[in-house]
């Protein structure tokens, strides 16, 4: 596993992520509304498109073959197989893309995921957990989406069991219990760790600035 440590970039990130039902997509797009130096990391995926949905915005859309096709070539800073034959990765493109003009990059992936981009930059990447106000009412909000066929609806439901205990992986935990308190909460936390990282990066100009 690649590590980035030390990064000539000077943004940084900020990863949103949480059982299927939990709330993180609102939250990560109003925090784009809020934030104008974050931009949005499109994740790539095999899964079918959505009608709402649109190439390239919402999720880069490829079929299962391409989409392995693109592992095999290393694109990927961190990919899952959610589901059979349903992918989902970061392409390390996307993020170079978007640290390279100079913004702080969000994103919005499923919760292995964001373990393992963790992994990858470490301090330079805050990670939150959004966390349910209970199992038994993020079990209803996935029934009442009515968008799954019943077995999907039974994966996510157990996927979801599972990604409940990762909690204590992540910087910090929100829980969504009451949406308006909640979006006040991430952007207090996020605008933390931005400023700190504003802070931090004015000390180290000052420092080479002496150092000259």
């Amino acid at each position: 596993m690649m590590t980035m440590k030390e990064t000539e970039h000077t943004g940084r990130l900020v990863i949103f992520t949480a059982p299927s039902g939990a709330g993180k997509t609102t939250i990560v797009k109003h925090l784009l509304n809020t934030f104008d130096d974050l931009s949005f990391s499109v994740s790539a995926t095999s899964r079918q498109r959505r009608p709402h949905e649109e190439e390239g915005k919402d999720y880069y859309f490829m079929d299962a073959e391409a989409f392995k096709k693109l592992v095999d070539a290393g694109a990927f800073l961190e990919w899952e197989e959610v589901y059979e034959n349903q992918f989902y990765g970061t392409l390390k493109s996307e993020v170079d893309r978007l640290l390279e003009s100079g913004k702080n990059v969000i994103f919005d992936i499923d919760v292995e995921g964001a373990v393992s981009l963790k992994k990858v930059y470490e301090a330079l990447a805050f990670a939150v957990f959004v966390k349910p106000p209970s199992k038994e009412i993020l079990f209803e909000r996935l029934k009442n989406r009515k968008t799954e066929t019943a077995e999907n609806l039974a994966k996510r439901i157990a996927k979801a069991t599972r990604e409940l205990a990762y909690e204590n992986k992540f910087d910090y935990v929100l829980v969504n219990d009451e949406l308006d308190r909640t979006l006040r909460e991430a952007e207090t936390v996020v605008a933390r760790f931005l400023k700190n990282h504003q802070r931090d990066k004015n000390d180290h100009s000052d420092h080479k600035r002496h150092q000259n």
